[in-house]
């Protein structure tokens, strides 16, 4: 394998870990700290293998100079701007999986959809 490949490689641990009768198991504490689990965890199936990683709590992150800015304007500041800022943020993620979903029925035509020319208007 050549040199610049074996450096772009990300280092792999392994350990084994037991499955309960409930199909439980446990994340070991070296793993859970490092990689910022929390509460909830992401379970991703990936071919033959099931990815488990944590759940990103800072969403919406792309949109934080436009939450701050309309809040600035609306005058909030210091820590009650903070707090608003907080759950504005949390509305994001929900609302961009409600509107990929209603792109994927739209895509299959289970629901209405709305063209460009309907959004923006015809060309003139």
């Amino acid at each position: 394998m050549p040199a610049s490949a074996m450096k772009d490689r990300v280092p792999m641990e392994r350990k084994r870990v037991a499955i309960s009768a409930k199909r439980q198991i446990t994340i070991p504490q070296k793993y859970f700290k490092s990689l910022g689990f929390d509460t909830e965890a992401e379970c991703i199936v990936r071919g033959n293998e099931l990815v488990l990683r944590p759940v990103k709590r800072d969403a919406g992150g792309e949109f934080a100079e436009q939450i701050l800015t309309e809040l600035i304007a609306q005058g909030y500041e210091g820590e009650e701007l903070l707090e608003r800022f907080k759950a504005e943020q949390r509305k994001v993620r929900p609302a961009v999986e409600v509107m990929l979903a209603e792109a994927s029925r739209a895509a299959v035509s289970e629901a209405d959809y709305a063209s460009y020319d309907d959004v923006f208007g015809e060309e003139e």
